[in-house]
């Protein structure tokens, strides 16, 4: 099969390619938080190690859905996501990064409606070679035609339930993977999330990030993903929290 197995796999490769390999040494530095226009949220920053960072952040974000962990190599980005993180989280580990690079972190708070969950049971079989051989024509993010529906911004309170997706629908392809596809009533949404939450799970998580407009789309599920609840989210991204600045230092010898 082309493509990755998760569409928040491009995400973590991305971070991934500007990591060096190290292993921890003893050192501690905390970097100044940059002057920002800050909501809420109120982030700071540890090299717990020359390579290695901590991020921690106070604050709330009344409303929210959760908050995005985000880096970037330079003042002005271009920012790349870590993690979408529950409200409940208040820190974050980023390490074993490139030796003496900057890195500048923020984290912003995602707003929007989620539609109402479905229950999906696949059957038993694992991903097998021909199944992942298989071009999936299935799977990737489209946009499907709709009839005139009603719409609503995602960025006002007081119209977002206009703007929740309505109709999601679980199809089983084969044993490893489902076609979603919903109504998308969202008039100026910066994206969707398919979320979900496999049996036995305390809380809803994103596994696939789309693009706007986005209304069909086919997940390859993971092992824990036999019986799971699905649901999509229309969501915009709020004000940054405050941005910090680290620099690593020299990898720690071998």
């Amino acid at each position: 099969m082309s493509g990755a197995r998760r569409a928040l796999a491009a995400a973590v490769l991305a971070a991934a390619a500007l990591a060096g390999c190290s292993s921890p040494q003893p050192a501690a530095r905390s970097a100044e938080p940059a002057p920002s226009s800050a909501t809420g949220t109120r982030l700071t920053a540890t090299l717990t190690s020359p390579v290695d960072a901590t991020l921690r952040w106070t604050g709330t974000e009344p409303g929210a859905a959760g908050r995005i962990v985000e880096f970037a190599t330079a003042p002005e980005g271009p920012y790349t996501i870590l993690e979408y993180v529950p409200l409940g989280r208040t820190s974050y580990r980023h390490p074993d990064l490139m030796p003496r690079t900057p890195f500048y972190y923020r984290v912003r708070p995602y707003y929007g409606p989620a539609s109402r969950p479905v229950e999906v049971r696949l059957p038993k079989g694992d991903f097998t070679a021909k199944e992942q051989k298989s071009d999936h024509e299935w799977a990737p993010p489209r946009t499907l035609r709709q009839t005139a529906v009603r719409t609503g911004s995602v960025k006002d309170a007081a119209t977002a339930s206009a703007a929740t997706p309505t109709g999601l629908k679980a199809t089983v392809m084969h044993a490893n993977g489902i076609r979603f596809t919903w109504t998308d009533h969202a008039s100026d949404e910066q994206g969707y999330l398919l979320e979900d939450r496999p049996q036995g799970g305390d809380r809803f998580r994103p596994v696939a990030v789309l693009d706007p407009d986005i209304n069909s789309f086919g997940l390859i599920t993971l092992e824990n993903e036999k019986r799971a609840t699905y649901r999509v989210r229309a969501f915009s991204y709020g004000k940054g929290s405050n941005v910090v600045h680290l620099k690593t230092g020299s990898a720690p010898e071998r």
